[in-house]
């Protein structure tokens, strides 16, 4: 078992990102080999690029108002407590529409965090 404090996790570098920073909470270094927990907190004005994987992921807003744009450039607003799924080729991003960060956990397969 392990249990971990968001506080002692670790940053990652981000490529195309801007005011993003990125935890891999649990993942492959925690024995994980299917599965990986990745909080991302976006700032004011933070983005993440309008892309498409192979992969799904699992997102919880944890804290903040964004939007996600979905692959017909609709944007939905995203707020505490929202969920959302994205499936597999599914073109989107996320953009920080607030005044304070905008807190998400995402979870990807292994495969997602390569």
């Amino acid at each position: 078992m392990i249990i971990k404090k968001l506080r002692d996790v670790p940053f990652a570098v981000l490529q195309g990102y801007d005011h993003v920073k990125k935890q891999i909470v649990i993942g492959p270094d925690d024995g994980s080999e299917e599965i990986v927990l990745r909080y991302f907190s976006l700032e004011p004005g933070g983005t993440s690029p309008h892309h498409t994987h192979d992969f799904p992921h699992l997102v919880k807003i944890e804290a903040g108002n964004g939007i996600v744009t979905d692959a017909t450039g609709n944007e939905h607003q995203l707020q505490t407590g929202d969920y959302v799924y994205v499936n597999n080729n599914e073109a989107h991003h996320f953009r920080n529409t607030g005044s304070k960060p905008f807190d998400f956990i995402c979870i990807v397969p292994q495969r997602g965090e390569g």
